[in-house]
């Protein structure tokens, strides 16, 4: 039976709330127990994905717009980036400043920021990565089915608001190799208005459309640790999952700006099983590289760590 692991959201909420009710350690004893259980290759991927994450590299004056570390227990909406970024922030004095662009972020930003995302391309150092929002969107499943037990088909239920997304479903809804539905009542076409189904369902079939929207594509993270594969136009967008890193065909299907070649990766796919077994393969390895929380823990910290020792 597939399983879909998923946070639930009250208790995060409590969490959040009890957070600031329980004494901290300190910054020290916190980053040295972390490192305590690393591997030397373990430490190594930490070093570099803080610096991915952060690439602020020398001192940087900037007109604080942002809040201390002690009103993020304050939370406006969205809650969750409030709750994410205590949990981690917590460990730094809090009267310290920290200027966040909370939601989803989709341009460089005019000065450092703590953010959930960023444009994959240009001089994009003013977005440092946080993992925020990470209960919606770091879901996990265990796949029940094998790939060659699923429907030749690629699946795709998305609020159709934006114009690559209508784009896309003008072309493709009517393809025989495609179920395509749309969610949202109001915009798009109400000639594509389908049920929402569940992660469940969309794991019957061996592809799944991976459409970025206001930012990334949520469904990416847990198409990736299942058994079918995620298709997509060349990705614009990152966050915390280093979606800049990600190769086309190697970790997802990857099909051209225009969408016009979908139908023939498809086929070669369906075609080509080992092949895609070879990029499920790949997927669910990127994917676990995510999962050592001593690791995550380690480097939000030290991502903070950078930002406050560069940020004036």
């Amino acid at each position: 039976m597939t399983r879909v692991t998923k946070k639930n959201k009250l208790s995060f909420y409590i969490q959040g709330f009890t957070r600031g009710l329980l004494p901290v350690k300190s910054l020290e004893k916190k980053v040295s127990k972390l490192y305590s259980v690393l591997s030397k290759e373990e430490v190594n991927n930490v070093e570099r994905r803080v610096d991915y994450y952060n690439k602020i590299c020398s001192q940087t004056e900037v007109a604080h717009q942002g809040t201390y570390i002690k009103d993020l227990l304050k939370p406006k909406t969205p809650k969750a980036y409030y709750f994410d970024t205590y949990e981690y922030a917590r460990y730094f004095p809090e009267n310290h400043l920290i200027d966040f662009a909370f939601g989803d972020v989709n341009t460089i930003l005019n000065l450092p920021m703590i953010t959930k995302s960023r444009p994959i391309n240009g001089n994009n150092e003013n977005n440092i990565l946080l993992n925020l929002d990470k209960a919606r969107h770091f879901v996990s499943v265990n796949d029940s089915l094998n790939y060659s037990q699923k429907k030749d088909k690629m699946i795709g239920r998305a609020a159709v608001f934006q114009e690559h997304r209508i784009k896309f479903y003008e072309n493709y809804y009517n393809s025989t190799l495609c179920d395509l539905g749309q969610v949202n009542k109001n915009g798009g076409n109400p000639d594509w208005i389908k049920p929402k189904i569940s992660i469940a369902d969309h794991l019957k079939n061996k592809f799944i459309l991976s459409l970025e929207g206001n930012d990334v594509a949520t469904n990416l993270k847990w198409i990736m640790s299942s058994n079918s594969i995620a298709v997509s136009p060349p990705l614009k967008m990152e966050t915390w999952y280093m979606e800049g890193t990600l190769k086309p065909d190697e970790h997802f299907i990857g099909i051209n700006e225009d969408y016009k070649n979908l139908e023939e990766k498809l086929q070669y796919y369906i075609d080509h099983e080992s092949e895609a077994k070879d990029i499920i393969n790949n997927a669910k390895e990127y994917r676990a590289q995510f999962n050592n929380k001593n690791v995550e823990n380690l480097i939000s910290i030290l991502v903070l760590q950078k930002y406050f020792n560069y940020i004036r």
